[in-house]
């Protein structure tokens, strides 16, 4: 699903984003709700300043929060690798600076690969094309885990940030 968002881009950089586990549900612009197989629930949720993922599992004592934005109040910290084996956590992340012009065109293909996908969801800021925050889930994965990945497109310093994260229910 591809929305336009009618408010100012407030991301600046990868450097600023930040990696919060457990926290409250932000402020949206847009959520998505997305009911999986084996009564696993996620909350796509698009912020002014990136990403929010609430997944909720049937027998799970509590929901699982990730927020990957520029949060206020605290260093910047988005780490590669995030490995919770107790939890069944993992997240990576990698930015990466591509060649001019390559930016706007992978921002192009990832839009048109996401715009119709119906466990996906693209928000396109104001002011530049470029800038998007997007997500997309994994149905239906062999291992009974559950798995999405985002991107976060900064235009202005021309950078892409891709994250991976897998949750294991069993």
């Amino acid at each position: 699903m591809l929305v336009s968002l009618d408010t100012p881009y407030v991301d600046t950089s990868a450097a600023d984003l930040s990696l919060d586990l457990g926290g409250p549900e932000r402020p949206a612009l847009h959520v998505r709700d997305l009911d999986l197989p084996g009564g696993v629930r996620l909350r796509l949720r698009l912020l002014g300043a990136s990403h929010q993922v609430v997944l909720t599992a049937d027998g799970s004592a509590a929901p699982l929060t990730e927020t990957v934005a520029c949060l206020p109040g605290g260093p910047p910290h988005l780490p590669g690798t995030l490995h919770d084996e107790a939890g069944g956590y993992r997240f990576t992340a990698t930015v990466l600076r591509p060649p001019a012009g390559e930016l706007r065109t992978r921002v192009a293909a990832l839009r048109a690969d996401l715009a119709d996908d119906p466990y996906a969801l693209v928000g396109v800021f104001p002011g530049d094309p470029d800038a998007v925050t997007a997500l997309a889930v994994r149905p239906d994965p062999p291992d009974g885990s559950v798995a999405w990945r985002t991107w976060h497109a900064y235009p202005q310093t021309n950078e892409l940030v891709l994250t991976e994260t897998v949750v294991a229910l069993r």
